[in-house]
């Protein structure tokens, strides 16, 4: 299977230079041609080939006003060729049925102030030895922080700039890593606000919220973002700082989900969770912002992904089943109830139930284990 290990990467002023010039080559291709390809469409309701749209881009090299195409590699050209195809391939598959899941959207026209990035094939880059440096044509050897070694040899490099001005380099390596020893442990996990995670063993696990920690410099950061002018020295310095900030948000619950991920995942061997309308919940105004900031669509990622990688089944359960309202003890259904109903008792035999917890429990039990 084919997997990413991304890694920060230190350029140098001249490097960042250079790679400014590759994005923006790079961002130019994309959009010329997703241009064009706009334009046929309406002539004769057909997308240009992909050999057409590499011709153009040969004729573009040779043209005056556009020979600056020839000062950057070729390689991240053409692949922001392939970039648009992809693209192109999803939304077409979207429409038509083949590709499940969420609506695809026709790609858009990419934006300065959006990440950057540029990819290389594997005859486009080296990893140096003994440096660990990593070598691009027409950038040079850059310096890369190993946080982790690379399992095998990697079949492309992606580098990406993004909106906080840091530097990455993500590549993808074809390899099979082994499956986990079995496990005799199975999980239901229900998903919550005050308390992120409970499982059905009983144990609650709080998330991080970051975005609410840091809510009130944050709103401070866009009101002086606001009051600048667009496009000036104190706009860019405050938009950088905004961006940062953001960043920050984003590592932290995202190590918090990959952390907590991986540590399910290594202790059990079936993980069940329900199916929950994220997109539907964060509509509502009172809980958009606390669900946004938790990362469940993230989390939920995470664990299908790393199950597929590591031997470990994942099941999801139906979003209506009603886990709050059946006793986990005797089965008898109570009726619903409203959430600020925390603990309840059941009725028909008496049991005392915390509500996260009875959820959890019934959750595993509808993945078909007890």
């Amino acid at each position: 299977m084919k997997l990413r290990y991304k890694y920060r990467v230190y350029p140098d002023d001249q490097q960042k230079i250079a790679l400014a010039q590759l994005f923006g080559c790079c961002r130019y291709v994309f959009n010329v041609s997703l241009a064009f390809c706009k334009e046929q469409y309406l002539e004769t309701k057909k997308k240009p080939s992909s050999g057409i749209l590499s011709k153009r881009l040969t004729n573009l090299k040779k043209q005056k006003d556009t020979l600056w195409l020839k000062e950057v590699s070729a390689i991240p050209l053409q692949q922001s060729l392939r970039d648009l195809e992809v693209a192109y391939s999803n939304f077409f598959n979207s429409v038509t049925g083949k590709r499940k899941g969420k609506k695809v959207k026709p790609p858009k026209f990419k934006k300065r102030s959006s990440k950057q990035s540029a990819k290389f094939t594997s005859n486009g880059f080296k990893i140096l030895s003994p440096s660990g440096k990593l070598y691009l044509p027409k950038i040079g050897n850059v310096d890369v922080v190993w946080s982790r070694e690379l399992p095998d040899t990697p079949s492309s490099v992606t580098i990406i700039k993004d909106s906080a001005n840091r530097y990455f380099v993500s590549f993808v390596v074809e390899f099979d890593p082994p499956a986990l020893a079995q496990s005799e442990n199975s999980v239901g996990l229900d998903l919550g606000i005050t308390d992120f995670v409970t499982t059905s063993s009983g144990e609650k696990v709080k998330a991080p919220k970051p975005l609410k920690k840091k809510l009130t410099r944050l709103r401070r950061l866009q009101k002086n973002l606001s009051g600048k002018k667009k496009g000036s020295k104190r706009y860019e310095s405050a938009r950088l700082k905004l961006a940062k900030l953001h960043a920050k948000i984003s590592d932290v619950r995202t190590d918090f989900l990959h952390k907590l991920s991986s540590r399910i995942v290594n202790e059990n061997q079936v993980i069940v969770l329900e199916d929950l309308n994220v997109s539907g919940m964060v509509k509502n105004r009172k809980l958009s912002r606390a669900i946004s900031d938790l990362g469940w669509r993230t989390f939920r990622s995470m664990l299908e992904a790393k199950c597929v990688i590591y031997g470990r089944d994942f099941r999801v359960i139906d979003r209506w089943t009603p886990t709050s309202q059946i006793c986990s003890a005797c089965g008898f259904r109570g009726g619903k109830k409203e959430l600020k109903v925390r603990a309840w008792t059941c009725v028909n035999c008496g049991e005392v139930h915390e509500r996260d917890l009875n959820a959890a429990k019934n959750i595993l039990v509808a993945g078909g284990h007890s």
